[in-house]
């Protein structure tokens, strides 16, 4: 049964006649899933893409290579650039991205287990939060996903302001 977020963020995006997209590492596809989990999502939602590994990242996503080895896939720059590619290769007007780490192990960088960057994409404004969620893996990935789409309810909500 679907959340009052993801019902929210279809609602607003059928509402606008947008569309929104995905771009999902640690998450594994769960943002997609709240979202398509909302009846009528299908008018809202052409596809999304994990990318659990830097070649598709940068191949399907376009993130540069250069980006993926100097900050490393867990990092703002990467949130970025995997929202824009989604978003252009989707063709949508908005798009999600997720990138952290889950755990239980961390990646050697000094990100701690629990770090995620998460990014949004609306009409070429970029916004990254970064994140330490605590607990096991599946927690991390939930509350990664509920605070994605709390990012884009809020950019929604608040245009009307």
């Amino acid at each position: 049964m679907p959340g009052a977020d993801e019902t929210r963020l279809v609602a607003l995006l059928t509402e606008e006649k947008w569309t929104v997209t995905t771009a999902e590492s640690l998450t594994g596809g769960r943002i997609a899933a709240a979202i398509t989990a909302v009846p009528g999502s299908s008018n809202v939602f052409p596809g999304g893409v994990v990318s659990y590994c830097d070649r598709i990242k940068h191949e399907v996503l376009g993130v540069p290579e250069e980006l993926l080895s100097e900050y490393g896939a867990v990092s703002a720059p990467a949130a970025e650039a995997m929202a824009r590619g989604a978003a252009r290769l989707m063709g949508t007007d908005l798009a999600l991205s997720a990138t952290g780490l889950a755990g239980p192990d961390g990646d050697g960088s000094p990100n701690p287990v629990g770090t995620v960057f998460l990014g949004f994409y609306a009409r070429g404004e970029v916004r990254v939060e970064r994140h330490v969620f605590s607990g096991d893996r599946e927690s991390v990935q939930r509350q990664s996903v509920a605070q994605a789409l709390k990012m884009a309810l809020q950019w929604l909500e608040s245009r009307d302001c």
